[in-house]
């Protein structure tokens, strides 16, 4: 795609035939024998040992570090995964179909410093869901009963570890701190995925350089003594809540629609 560059994170190596179909730049993340005709996190300077935490963020640092100084002023550079995928336009009819891909850079962009992915509402759990996940998340947040829609925040509680996010906020920056805890208590929609695209190089240097500094502080609290998969990713979910936070508050923003699709769906 002319000016667009778009990174397609994933786990197994069978996957190669399918992003380069559509003219993805492959990623193999977790050491798992990747071909050259793959980009790796685990090179040059890397944090990969850190994947079963961080996720796609060990390769986003990988980027950052070794990729992003090499970025031309008009390229747009993006990133996705091989089952979370742009949509091809700002309205599609299907967002689970290989058939809705992004294509070409919309026109719509061009009033744009960033695009992040449209988010979905958090809808009230069932009351089986919170006697199984969340009883003491819902002492924290007894107000969620009376709303249609549950917070960011409670969601977090109930699956990722109660009082976990906000101690994590406790180690952002002073000029966030107030500003997150807030827009995670009353924000009741999500934006799934880590995924963003810019062609800022300013902009994904300040992401990348504010988001590490906190995950790295957050790691000297809870560790990597983390089991099961609702804890063990628990700075790629820390990360996720944080991004289109930080992306709507620092830069000039669109919510732009993803495909939730298995890319090997076409061949």
């Amino acid at each position: 795609m002319h000016n667009l560059k778009i990174y397609c994170m994933c786990l197994d190596h069978n996957y190669l035939d399918a992003v380069k179909r559509h003219n993805y730049i492959p990623v193999g993340l977790k050491n798992k024998n990747f071909s050259n005709e793959w980009l790796t996190d685990d090179t040059l300077v890397n944090i990969s040992e850190k994947n079963p935490y961080y996720g796609e963020y060990t390769f986003y640092y990988w980027y950052w570090k070794n990729m992003l100084k090499n970025k031309k002023d008009n390229e747009w550079i993006g990133f996705c995964s091989y089952r979370e995928l742009w949509g091809d336009k700002k309205d599609i009819k299907d967002k689970y179909s290989i058939k809705s891909l992004l294509k070409k850079l919309p026109d719509e962009w061009s009033d744009y410093e960033t695009i992040i992915g449209k988010p979905f509402k958090l809808k009230k759990p069932k009351v089986s869901k919170i006697l199984k996940y969340g009883k003491l998340a819902l002492l924290r947040n007894l107000k969620e009963v009376f709303r249609a829609n549950w917070s960011i925040r409670f969601q977090f509680d109930m699956f990722h570890g109660n009082g976990y996010l906000d101690t994590a906020i406790k180690m952002l920056p002073e000029k966030d701190r107030k500003d997150f805890y807030n827009y995670v208590r009353k924000e009741n929609s999500f934006n799934q995925g880590n995924m963003f695209i810019t062609k800022s190089s300013k902009i994904i240097d300040n992401y990348f350089t504010e988001v590490f500094l906190w995950l790295e502080k957050c790691e000297n609290v809870f560790g990597f003594n983390l089991k099961g998969y609702n804890k063990i990713r628990m700075y790629t979910f820390l990360a996720e809540r944080f991004l289109p936070y930080w992306f709507k508050k620092y830069t000039k923003s669109l919510e732009w629609p993803v495909v939730y699709c298995d890319i090997n769906k076409d061949l």
